[in-house]
């Protein structure tokens, strides 16, 4: 086979790849980073404590993370042809890749927010803001650079998943190196596919760890802390009482 060839398939490839990984960690962004951060606040000792909640979702969690993803594939067929009508191609595949993707990135939310300091969370308690202001104010914004670092491996692990389910008819990359490589012995074709996704992961990584050095030595927020801003608050008291001295 030509590069002339070559070209418009690898092109196509590449775009349902970005497609599905691009979606799916969207969907995975979105439904892990509540979760992760409602194992930490329901955990003992957390803010809303509650050992029943943070046992069953910590179940599901453990369950999605545990299961194959090949078999999590075959297993959400019935549920993918219902939301999206097929179970082959792009767009299938983000069911699977998305659902797989959110207990992954729920732990390492959970990994992450542990790490943010406890004694800003009894600082900001004390002067009186709501569970909600800390997720907010303190534990999202201190937490940041691990969490860009968590997006980072999620967008790496839902390639290689990607790769996976064009074993079974996903599109993409891993469905061009299956059809042509394996089937057709086009090895030329393989080994380019390999190259391209080595490029792509090794580019990403070094985007999230670029981003999340940048964070962290900002110290993980982009202005003044919660407790910084609370106390300036009240310093305009302490000038008036001056004034009227």
């Amino acid at each position: 086979m030509t590069w002339s060839e070559m070209q418009p398939l690898l092109a196509q490839a590449c775009t349902e790849t970005l497609v599905m990984v691009g979606w799916s960690t969207l969907i995975a962004v979105l439904g892990g980073l509540p979760l992760g951060i409602l194992l930490v606040l329901t955990d003992k000792g957390g803010l809303l404590q509650s050992t029943v909640l943070n046992k069953a979702i910590g179940q599901v969690v453990n369950v999605g993370r545990s299961m194959p993803f090949i078999i999590l594939m075959v297993a959400l067929m019935s549920f993918t042809r219902w939301v999206t009508g097929t179970t082959i191609g792009s767009e299938a595949a983000i069911v699977p890749l998305a659902i797989g993707g959110i207990p992954f990135f729920a732990r390492l939310v959970e990994t992450a927010v542990r790490e943010v300091d406890h004694g800003l969370v009894e600082a900001v308690q004390a002067m009186g803001g709501n569970t909600w202001t800390i997720v907010r104010k303190v534990l999202v914004p201190e937490a940041l650079p691990s969490l860009i670092a968590s997006t980072t491996t999620t967008v790496i692990a839902l390639i290689g998943y990607s790769a996976m389910a064009g074993t079974v008819g996903g599109g993409g990359l891993g469905d061009l190196a299956v059809r042509y490589g394996y089937q057709r012995f086009e090895t030329g074709l393989m080994w380019i596919t390999v190259a391209i996704l080595a490029v792509v992961i090794s580019l990403i990584q070094f985007a999230g760890d670029h981003a999340a050095r940048t964070l962290h030595r900002r110290g993980g927020r982009s202005g003044p802390g919660p407790k910084l801003r609370l106390l300036r608050a009240k310093e305009p008291a302490a000038a008036d009482v001056s004034k009227v001295a």
